[in-house]
């Protein structure tokens, strides 16, 4: 041991003389404080000296748990409508078939005239509708198509409802009421030989364009003509009955053959030959013509 050389137990011994606090020394030869935790004056370890980067890459990463994957949810159909209470269906007839072929029509479903008969045409109609809306196609019609076709038009005309004839004869005016007189409704479209305030038949009419208007009025027959040929238009008037001018009430093959779609010179056309046949032979000269709104 040389001069500057202090024995272990020499340094003990000088501690415990000096009342200073003892120290331990701990297991890497570098001093602790009495909580365990290294001091002020520790050195660390060449393993204790890492950087961040390098504690990072000692650290294992945690890898996150997986979570199961799902089935995904099996596709259900959505089911079938189910059909409303049934309005209307194959063989019924009466106004509100008619209501339901005109509103149909109105929209592109039903191409025909109503004719207030709900027969095949209109079952494949309203099938087409149902289809389109992705309602039951059942063809007949039920409370829910109703209410369908009903938000979706509005409500029809005369003229609509009785686009190809049939209307029901308007209330004969009041001049139609006594003796023999044929009796003329614009707004009905009609035309109704009526004896003594009663009617005899009734009959579709056509009535002249908006540039060669029927006139309206009363008037008497001054010439009939069965097998007339109009000298003005060169067109046949069977069944003619003169009344004002050139202005008659006769048959017409273009009305039977075209319907509304078009119009006379300003004579009263009528299209079912039958009728104005059994008309010609009862009219007589001198028989009135009432001609209203």
């Amino acid at each position: 041991m040389g001069r500057g050389a202090i024995s272990a137990g020499a340094v003990a011994v000088l501690v415990l003389t000096a009342g200073c606090k003892a120290v331990a020394v701990d297991a890497e030869g570098g001093p602790s404080g009495d909580d365990g935790k290294p001091g002020r004056t520790a050195t660390r370890t060449p393993a204790q000296k890492q950087t961040p980067i390098e504690a990072a890459r000692r650290t294992p990463a945690r890898t996150p748990p997986k979570t199961p994957a799902r089935d995904p949810a099996p596709h259900t159909p959505a089911p079938a409508p189910e059909p409303g209470k049934t309005l209307m269906e194959r063989g019924d007839d009466g106004r509100q078939v008619r209501e339901l072929q005109a509103r149909l029509r109105q929209i592109g479903w039903f191409a025909e005239n109503p004719t207030g008969t709900y027969g095949p045409v209109t079952a494949a109609a309203v099938t087409g509708f149902q289809a389109k809306r992705g309602l039951a196609r059942t063809g007949v019609t039920d409370t829910l198509t109703w209410r369908r076709l009903l938000g979706m038009t509005r409500e029809p005309t005369r003229q609509e409802l009785y686009a190809g004839g049939g209307m029901p004869a308007a209330a004969p005016d009041k001049r139609c009421l006594t003796g023999r007189v044929l009796c003329i409704a614009k707004s009905s479209r009609t035309l109704t030989w009526m004896i003594d305030g009663k009617a005899v038949s009734t009959m579709d009419v056509r009535f002249g364009s908006q540039y060669t208007p029927t006139r309206e009025g009363t008037f008497d027959v001054y010439w009939k003509s069965r097998h007339h040929v109009s000298t003005l238009y060169d067109t046949a008037m069977p069944y003619a009955m003169f009344f004002s001018g050139g202005q008659a009430v006769h048959f017409s093959s273009d009305f039977a053959a075209r319907g509304y779609a078009g119009g006379s010179h300003g004579c009263v056309n009528v299209r079912d030959e039958k009728k104005i046949a059994s008309l010609f032979a009862q009219v007589r000269n001198g028989d009135r013509v009432v001609i209203y709104k």
